[in-house]
């Protein structure tokens, strides 16, 4: 039976951090803030950029203040624009599975935080625009851990009223698919910042390659 599949991006589909961090380390770097390693910025990603923003900024010293936040946000991103692949890859089994998924007739979407504009440039760069259905990304006025994310993600995709689950590596991205009423398959090799069996989610997959096998696991 075809089904919905609605995926986060970063830690589930890709591993992005080292281009983000790349990025957000040149923003500190100008601002006379400390660097932060590539782990420190795997556990700050999740929520958006401006989310990563004031992480960052909590991180190495003060606080930004609220109107300071947007400015740095379109630094960053600028400096991201510039090199939004270049040590970012795919994770192992991904590229080989989605076809394989997309081929089976199944509906394949992306719910991310993301900014919308990074989110396309980063899959058309990798050469994974073309097999979903529509993308969703953080620019969307209800973003995860809310669940109209998710639902807005399988409205655009012409899946309301197919089976569906959703994909990711983190506490929002299972808070958001709870809240929309899906079956959640957590990856365990992403960017959660708590113990991965405390997440929630209904079936854990230690390689993305299982997918197939474990929707067949997860109750519609």
């Amino acid at each position: 039976m075809s089904r919905a599949i609605v995926f986060d991006l970063d830690g589930t589909l890709i591993d992005s951090a080292p281009d983000v961090a790349n990025a957000l380390n040149r923003l500190l770097a100008e601002e006379g803030r400390p660097t932060l390693s590539l782990p420190e910025v795997q556990q700050l990603v999740g929520e958006g950029a401006s989310a990563l923003i004031e992480r960052a900024w909590t991180a190495t010293g003060a606080s930004a203040a609220t109107d300071a936040v947007r400015p740095l946000v379109e630094r960053y991103l600028a400096f991201y624009r510039a090199c939004p692949a270049d040590h970012t890859h795919v994770y192992d089994g991904v590229r080989d599975e989605l076809a394989r998924l997309a081929a089976a007739g199944h509906r394949l979407g992306i719910c991310t935080n993301k900014p919308d504009g990074m989110t396309n440039l980063v899959l058309e760069t990798l050469g994974l625009a073309p097999l979903f259905a529509a993308v969703v990304g953080g620019d969307y006025v209800r973003r995860k851990p809310d669940g109209e994310h998710v639902r807005e993600t399988l409205r655009q995709m012409g899946a309301e009223g197919m089976q569906a689950i959703y994909v990711g590596d983190s506490r929002t991205d299972v808070l958001a698919a709870k809240d929309a009423g899906l079956p959640v398959v957590a990856v365990t090799y992403g960017y959660a910042r708590m113990p991965v069996e405390q997440l929630g989610a209904d079936i854990l997959i230690e390689r993305f390659g299982d997918l197939g096998a474990a929707m067949d696991k997860v109750s519609p």
